[in-house]
């Protein structure tokens, strides 16, 4: 009997009960399916591909530690997976398979193709919500629907999770012997080295751990206050290997509430606030879990499929490029493309300000943001733009529309983030940093659009939808 987990974006050892049940079970390999091509359909890009691979290689010498071998699959597309799996599990004699659930539309069909061929060869296949804290389904109104909008969503979820039960999966047990050879890992996926900007993103389970232990004992307490502001480290700097899955949302639950006073909901204002942007990535997730037209391109709300928003290559580019003669905005773009991140207040302000200022498609937006993030996930990406272009699971009207200078002053009010990114501002004093009428002689663009004039017409815009 050998079980084989299937690893996907929950590359850890940590808090797997995917691999702990199998390593209970009996002898176990690993395995990870290269989708090279479908991953870069999703506009997975290049920094994130080489951040999955820096993940993996950590992964596989946690995972010798254990005595499991990974084996590693090229199925250029989800299509593909299903065949290579079949060929491994008969080449090892599989009587059981373990993986943990996605939820996006082609991952579950992935999954499902994959669980009915395994069924059909007699495997067990063993399944977990390994990504979430309560699975799709388990959070209903009273009605037994979907929640859409997210503070009752987080008034349930509350009441379903009990703080005492937040705690990782049992630590894996070594095996005595493996049951075959693994595989080296491939030196690049989709093209892409593990080296691109190695230094900037250190990867691997340790990591996240250690940086989930020193933003809960140096910042956590200060999240409420630091957290919109681009110009320190305010945030807690796990993203990326959430996204991967190098760190579980309950790893970082069980932090947060040995951090407060064992609640999840304690005294810890800061603590407190980091929990609910825990449960907002959770919420979304159900979103596209219970949602298809979600993951097909279409809008939450779907009425407002019927938008029609302007073709503006020109200034698609100038929002891409930085280039909109908005400083905040510009400054955030320009971090996004030189680095890889941008910070969660800013893509709330560039999202709102092309969707809403420029009227172009969110989904443009969403595209490019996935191409440039570090840790680009999809729930989380098509979550935040639909919540800002007011196509999504917001509860307030279209009429939400960020003024880039007033969040600009109200963010950022030195502009130590504007200038570090917008040098030719770099001169200018405080007051005047976001006020366009005091840049005359400065090399910087006038802006696109004035504020009041594009906030008339997105007004106008969503009225007439």
């Amino acid at each position: 009997m050998t079980g084989l987990v299937w690893f996907r974006h929950d590359l850890r050892t940590s808090d797997n009960a995917a691999l702990s049940d199998a390593l209970t079970a009996g002898p176990v390999a690993a395995c990870f399916c290269v989708c090279d091509q479908q991953w870069r359909e999703h506009d997975v890009g290049d920094r994130r591909l080489a951040f999955l691979l820096r993940t993996l290689t950590a992964l596989q010498a946690r995972l010798e530690i254990l005595n499991v071998p990974l084996r590693i699959l090229h199925a250029p597309r989800f299509e593909d997976v299903p065949g290579a799996l079949e060929k491994l599990w008969d080449e090892l004699q599989v009587t059981a398979l373990y993986f943990n659930e996605e939820y996006p539309l082609n991952e579950r069909r992935r999954d499902a193709a994959v669980a009915e061929r395994a069924k059909r060869n007699r495997l067990d296949v063993r399944r977990y919500a390994g990504s979430l804290t309560l699975s799709p389904g388990t959070v209903r109104t009273q009605e037994g629907k979907p929640y859409t909008v997210y503070t009752p969503f987080r008034r349930r979820w509350g009441e379903l999770v009990d703080p005492v039960a937040v705690n990782p999966a049992p630590a894996p047990q070594r095996q005595p012997q493996a049951p075959c050879a693994g595989d080296p890992l491939p030196p690049a996926l989709g093209g892409v080295s593990h080296e691109l900007e190695a230094d900037a993103w250190p990867a691997g389970e340790a990591v996240a751990a250690a940086s989930l232990e020193r933003f809960v004992i140096e910042r956590g307490s200060r999240y409420h206050k630091d957290r919109d502001l681009p110009a320190i480290t305010g945030t807690s700097a796990l993203s990326q290997h959430l996204s991967v899955g190098a760190v579980s949302p309950n790893q970082c639950l069980k932090a947060a509430r040995d951090a407060n006073g064992g609640q999840l909901a304690g005294d810890d204002q800061g603590i407190n606030v980091w929990v609910n942007e825990i449960v907002w990535r959770e919420f979304y997730r159900h979103i596209i879990a219970q949602f298809d037209h979600v993951s097909k391109g279409h809008a939450f709300r779907t009425d407002y499929d019927a938008l029609a928003w302007r073709d503006a290559p020109e200034d698609l580019h100038a929002w891409q490029e930085g280039r909109t003669g908005y400083p905040l905005v510009d400054a955030a773009m320009r971090c996004l493309v030189a680095t890889g991140w941008m910070h969660n207040r800013l893509r709330m302000v560039c999202a709102m300000f092309l969707s809403k200022h420029l009227l172009i498609d969110w989904r443009a937006g969403e595209r490019f943001f996935m191409q440039q993030l570090i840790d680009g996930d999809f729930a989380s990406n098509n979550g935040g733009w639909q919540w800002s272009a007011s196509t999504g699971t917001d509860a307030a009207p279209y009429f939400r529309i960020f003024n880039p200078a007033s969040q600009g002053k109200k963010f950022d009010p030195k502009g130590v983030f504007t200038r570090k990114w917008v040098p030719a501002l770099a001169e200018l004093p405080d007051r005047y940093l976001f006020e366009a009428p005091t840049r005359e002689g400065v090399d910087y663009p006038e802006p696109v659009i004035e504020h009041s004039a594009a906030r008339q017409r997105a007004l106008d815009f969503f009225k007439a939808k």
